[in-house]
């Protein structure tokens, strides 16, 4: 049995899916494919013919639907990302205070199995700038989800932030992004060390 979509997840294949045609199931199944692999080896040791046996597609239906294979990297990814922000959506639904929110939330981003992946694939699109077009979707979405489960919190729970919703979510998400880039580049010690959580402005009303 696969894992279990998150309500994040469903939103992103809503989102980022062809409105019509034969090729949806298709191009959802080759991602899924390629995110169990890329999940579990480097990238650069995937073929586009092993991901194309994973999906039962034939090798140039992943050129034709993603045009290659670092653009089906970056767009699993994300999907992998999408999947575990169920760990996050979950929460905000066990705790009381804003402070406890923030360094619950913060400790299970910095956990996130696929968020290692996602830096990957960033990095990718930097060094080739095709790329850029499919990071800035993915990041848009991300963000998206990430706001209005935000919004969510606050409105359920009284609470109040010091900036915009959009604010909060990309300067966390950037935060978070640059505090596994930094763990993974060998710098001496450990992600503990990093206060994610400080770049929540999360708080009850004064």
């Amino acid at each position: 049995m696969g894992p279990v979509e998150t309500r994040a997840a469903a939103t992103a294949r809503r989102l980022l899916a062809p409105r019509k045609g034969r090729g949806v199931a298709t191009r959802h199944r080759i991602i899924d494919a390629a995110a169990a692999l890329f999940a579990s080896r480097p990238a650069d040791s995937v073929t586009v013919s092993q991901i194309a046996a994973a999906a039962r597609v034939f090798p140039n239906q992943i050129t034709y639907h993603f045009g290659s294979k670092d653009s089906l990297f970056v767009h699993a990814a994300f999907a992998l990302l999408l999947r575990d922000a169920g760990r996050i959506e979950g929460v905000g639904a066990r705790l009381s205070t804003a402070e406890a929110f923030r360094r619950a939330v913060s400790r299970t981003v910095l956990v996130t199995p696929s968020l290692p992946v996602v830096i990957s694939a960033l990095a990718l699109a930097r060094a080739k700038p095709k790329l850029s077009p499919v990071v800035k979707g993915h990041l848009s979405l991300l963000f998206r989800i990430s706001e209005h489960h935000l919004e969510n919190i606050l409105s359920g729970r009284g609470w109040v932030i010091d900036r915009s919703p959009r604010q909060e979510v990309k300067t966390f998400w950037a935060a978070a992004f640059g505090a596994i880039l930094i763990a993974e580049s060998g710098y001496p010690g450990t992600q503990a060390d990093l206060d994610l959580a400080g770049t929540l402005t999360i708080r009850e009303p004064a």
